[in-house]
């Protein structure tokens, strides 16, 4: 066990990783492809959940929506635990509390120690995928880090493969339990791997103080719009518990900015949105995971409810797609390094928009396997967007603000996906619900539920596109640069 930092010139030379440093970076990407994978694996379950709690579907999509919502609390920790900690003391304490969080929720009596179970569990995972973007660019030349930054992210890209699938037959076998009983025991042998064989790359400096006010607001903020927006779904938007919440989450999120933007040292800094290529890959990754993180939501719903087919058939008809997002991440890097990001961003979103229409086309009666070809495209076009665009817009800052750009921008993106599953979700159910009871005057209530169900899904599914295509123009006015290398 060497517990030693290794320096950039320890770690990368002769165009190459040093041995140390490759074994400790494929520690840190198997542990967040463990985060992803986590994230996804119960995709297929949420449907036996609901059911064996007896609770609506707008409170069991939490177990997707607050998973990306603390995410999204924790990235703002990364700057501040990145100088404070050292690598070793991050990932093992993340790796603990991921753990404990898996053992909770395969224990756990009742949903709501189910859900903090899932809390903790994206607790441990929140940090890794920044800590490992970091140390990629602190360790990587600038016309390497595509290449690098897109190696990983086809590795990563495995999870949606392996996820539901494997989520999905566990749930008809074993039951759902049976997901956080995998959970724990890799989250076992993952913490034995990091004590035994991880390096530091940084050194801890005991002199940096957290602005824990800073995230008090934060979870205040973000944490009651997402209540406020879930409640919609039970209540009218006028009533105490829909727009209280959300009142005080736009208060927390108004003061949360104010306050990073006064103080010198913030806990996130936004000042780094101030630059214009930095903003435009922000603002893309933001929309596209608004757009993204409902569809893993209510097509289980779609697949398994209204069509009738297994947990494990819903794994298996999404498998293509993350076969498509790891050859987009395969080619998505190299593609960069060589070409820049315009042209790879501008394929890349034209393709999601074009996948996310088509499953806005789908019907009661559309051939199942439309679902995968339509995942496919949306999965590629993901892939040739979102980190091609992340890598651009990070070389597109100073050095000294990749740490503060990182934390922003996976920020952003992570509380979009948090918001953007209840609000679309909610979407869906209030859709659905007003059909079926018009449907009811004139057909049996199931047959209306049924149909009133599918409108729902329809209608939503048509907001997506609208989303994807505004992505669109947004990369398409935003991106002017012709080479990721263009900024230093």
């Amino acid at each position: 066990m060497n517990t030693t930092s290794l320096t950039r010139e320890e770690s990368y030379r002769n165009g190459h990783l040093t041995h140390p440093a490759f074994v400790s970076i494929a520690l840190l990407g198997l542990i967040t492809f463990m985060g992803n994978f986590t994230q996804l694996q119960l995709s297929s379950a949420l449907p036996q959940i609901v059911a064996d709690f007896g609770i609506p579907t707008t409170v069991g999509q939490w177990m997707t929506s607050v998973f990306q919502l603390v995410m999204g609390i924790m990235v703002p920790l990364t700057a501040f635990l990145t100088k404070r900690f050292s690598t070793r003391q991050i990932v093992i304490s993340s790796m603990v509390v991921f753990t404990l969080g898996s053992a909770l929720a395969w224990l756990a009596p009742t949903f709501p120690l189910v859900l903090s179970g899932r809390i903790l569990e994206a607790v441990g995972s929140g940090i890794m995928w920044p800590v490992l973007q970091i140390t990629i660019f602190a360790i990587f030349p600038l016309n390497r880090r595509g290449f690098a930054m897109g190696t990983l992210g086809m590795a990563l890209s495995v999870a949606p493969a392996v996820g539901p699938v494997l989520g999905g037959w566990q749930t008809d076998h074993f039951g759902w339990r049976s997901v956080f009983l995998l959970l724990f025991v890799l989250g076992i042998l993952c913490l034995i791997a990091v004590v035994l064989w991880l390096r530091n790359f940084n050194d801890a400096d005991t002199s940096q103080q957290a602005d824990f006010f800073s995230v008090g607001l934060s979870i205040i903020g973000f944490g009651g719009l997402l209540y406020g927006f879930t409640n919609i779904e039970s209540y009218p938007l006028t009533a105490p518990v829909c727009w209280v919440p959300m009142l005080v989450g736009l208060v927390g999120i108004v003061w949360f900015v104010a306050r990073q933007l006064r103080r010198d040292a913030p806990l996130l800094n936004l000042r780094v949105l101030a630059n214009r290529n930095f903003r435009t890959g922000t603002i893309v990754a933001s929309l596209s995971f608004f757009a993204f993180s409902s569809i893993i939501v209510f097509m289980p719903i779609y697949i398994q409810d209204l069509r009738g087919y297994s947990a494990t058939m819903n794994g298996v008809i999404w498998l293509p797609g993350a076969i498509g997002m790891c050859i987009a991440q395969f080619c998505g890097g190299r593609l960069l390094d060589r070409y820049g990001a315009r042209p790879v961003a501008i394929c890349g979103s034209t393709l999601l928009l074009l996948g996310t229409f088509g499953m806005a086309t789908l019907t009661l009666h559309s051939w199942i396997w439309l679902v995968s070809i339509y995942q496919f495209t949306r999965m590629l076009g993901m892939g040739c967007t979102l980190m091609p665009v992340t890598t651009w817009s990070l070389n597109c800052l100073d050095p000294s603000e990749v740490s503060a750009g990182s934390a922003v921008t996976n920020t952003c993106r992570q509380i979009a996906g948090a918001i953007g599953a209840p609000v679309l979700v909610v979407t869906m159910e209030t859709l659905s619900r007003t059909r079926t009871h018009a449907l009811q005057q004139s057909m049996d209530a199931a047959s209306a539920a049924t149909f009133g169900s599918m409108f729902g899904i329809h209608w939503t599914l048509i907001i997506s596109t609208l989303i994807s295509a505004c992505m669109v123009v947004v990369v398409i006015a935003g991106i002017h640069s012709n080479r990721s290398v263009r900024s230093h």
